[in-house]
């Protein structure tokens, strides 16, 4: 009977042990966490750039001054990877801002599986320059990242460009604005994103649109929406019903625009919502929406694989 019950107790010991591993197995690896956003910001979900690089000399001021891009790698990223990458730029009415806007947007797509950026760029306050600038440093930077894609370890045939407000004016204008160039890139290399992420962009700089006074003498062929033509990236807007600066009768047109040109337009309207609503100091429930719709517009794209990994706090 002795014998019997160690027998059975072995043979317990062994099924339970058995059943942990095979629990174990079926487990998620710990790199595909599924993140709340009460979480952004810790642990592996770190906001610090993995490294920065210089794109441009500028002049600032007086002085020589170098624009930086900060990026963001998967874990393990190789060079000979090829990875799909995107490249942001931060709001601020192209007056101001900061680069780390984006780093919530750029850790998470890194964690996901791109090569993610964002970018500084001449801002009117610090540079004394103007609208222009802004946009030629828009185009400097996602020509210096396909020059040098082989290094990164991107794709340059899968580099979108994104942002918001401003930025998100900035990343359009690098598809569809006319001119506004600096004069020694090399021009040879394309400066047009194959796709578009654009939260709250004020991409209608016409007569009734955003900061057309500050622009009014070069609109025509800086405005993104009176410049779509049918090369178009397909394109992804986020915008709220209360925002002051970009109606939503504007992300309409420019879904209909996109359209009638056989191009593809994902409008997601959200109501009652203001300006900058996706930022992470508004709203973090808020910032994980959205980032679940652009995960779903980046997978549609094959530029990422599988199920996102965020997902609302209580």
């Amino acid at each position: 009977m002795k014998y019997t019950i160690i027998k059975a107790g072995l043979i317990l010991q062994v099924f339970l042990a058995y059943a942990l591993l095979a629990d174990t197995k079926n487990d998620p690896p710990l790199d595909n966490k599924l993140w709340t956003a009460n979480e952004i910001g810790q642990a592996d979900f770190s906001l610090k750039p993995d490294k920065t690089f210089y794109y441009k000399l500028v002049n600032k001021l007086g002085q020589a001054t170098q624009l930086k891009i900060h990026a963001f790698f998967p874990k393990d990223h190789k060079p000979e990877n090829q990875s799909p990458a995107i490249l942001f730029f931060h709001g601020g009415g192209w007056y101001g801002g900061t680069p780390d806007q984006f780093y919530p947007q750029c850790r998470y797509l890194a964690m996901r599986g791109m090569v993610t950026f964002s970018a500084e760029y001449r801002c009117i306050n610090t540079y004394k320059t103007g609208p222009q600038e802004c946009v030629k440093d828009g185009k400097s930077a996602m020509r210096w990242l396909r020059e040098n894609a082989s290094n990164l370890g991107i794709d340059p045939n899968m580099l979108a460009a994104g942002g918001g407000s401003a930025g998100g004016h900035i990343a359009s204008a690098t598809a569809f604005s006319k001119g506004f160039e600096e004069a020694d890139d090399n021009k040879e290399i394309s400066c047009i994103p194959n796709a578009l992420v654009l939260y709250n962009p004020v991409f209608d700089n016409g007569p009734k649109g955003f900061a057309h006074d500050l622009v009014k003498k070069y609109w025509k062929d800086f405005s993104p929406i009176d410049n779509i033509d049918k090369n178009a990236p397909p394109s992804i807007v986020i915008l709220g019903t209360k925002d002051i600066y970009i109606p939503v009768s504007t992300a309409k047109r420019y879904e209909q625009i996109m359209t009638q040109l056989g191009r593809r337009c994902d409008l997601h309207i959200y109501q009652n919502k203001e300006h900058g609503f996706f930022n992470i100091w508004v709203n973090r429930n808020d910032l994980v929406e959205t980032m679940l719709r652009v995960d779903e517009f980046l997978v549609s794209l094959n530029y990422l694989q599988g199920p996102p990994l965020l997902k609302m706090s209580k």
